[in-house]
């Protein structure tokens, strides 16, 4: 589903976050990125969503390559994806149901649909009865959780999340790996970029190391 080819990525200023990583992913694996702070994880992360190209390398997802996908064919490709970002990106003057509701509606996805997805979602994630408050009125794990109700919301193949539990305190943070073996058990792909040695101790993934930009090994 996912092969990186002797990825490189170079920034203008000289900076080599990543150097020559390869490595294969199956549909409906679940794999951790792993490695110390400024190692590649994030970028690794941009990279696959095709939020940014590689300067060499290729990466392949379900037979297309990101690095020649034309930029107006990026929004099509992304409808497999499910995106979970550090910052959560949601937005804090529209209520939780609309939040999940977006990336509905960009699709055009009739109303009546909509509105029951967007709903089932927040069912998944323990936020139903939260569906009219403000982001703002929700604790730092209900946020997390409200990310991931929106990332998922239009069934993507794969789901990608960068460091989901950074900022959460323990309960919460177990909360959110329950929500990723749920889905994981219903057969979606999942790529995590985390340091957080708890879960790769519960879920036991397959976990990419890496280490100043180099992948130092796959262990199962």
């Amino acid at each position: 589903m996912i092969t990186a080819s002797t990825v490189t990525k170079r920034y203008p200023e000289g900076l080599e976050a990543l150097k020559d990583v390869s490595f294969e992913i199956d549909a409906g694996e679940m794999v951790f990125i792993t490695g110390h702070s400024g190692a590649g994880k994030t970028t690794l992360f941009r990279l696959l969503a095709a939020i940014e190209r590689p300067t060499s390398g290729s990466i392949v997802v379900n037979g297309q390559n990101l690095a020649a996908l034309r930029r107006s064919a990026i929004p099509y490709l992304r409808r497999n994806f499910g995106l979970i970002f550090q910052d959560q990106k949601l937005l804090f003057d529209r209520s939780v149901l609309d939040n999940v509701l977006l990336p509905l509606s960009i699709v055009g996805l009739p109303t009546k649909e909509a509105q029951r997805r967007a709903r089932a979602a927040l069912d998944k994630v323990g936020l139903i009865d939260r569906e009219k408050a403000r982001p703002i009125a929700l604790s730092g794990g209900e946020q997390q959780k409200l990310a991931i109700a929106r990332a998922v919301v239009n069934r993507p193949a794969i789901l990608l999340a960068d460091e989901p539990t950074a900022n959460l305190d323990s309960e919460s943070a177990a909360d959110i790996l329950e929500i990723f073996r749920a889905f994981h058990q219903v057969g979606v792909t999942i790529v995590i970029a985390t340091h957080d040695p708890q879960w790769i101790a519960r879920l036991s993934p397959r976990v990419l190391q890496l280490d100043r930009g180099r992948l130092l090994g796959v262990t199962a």
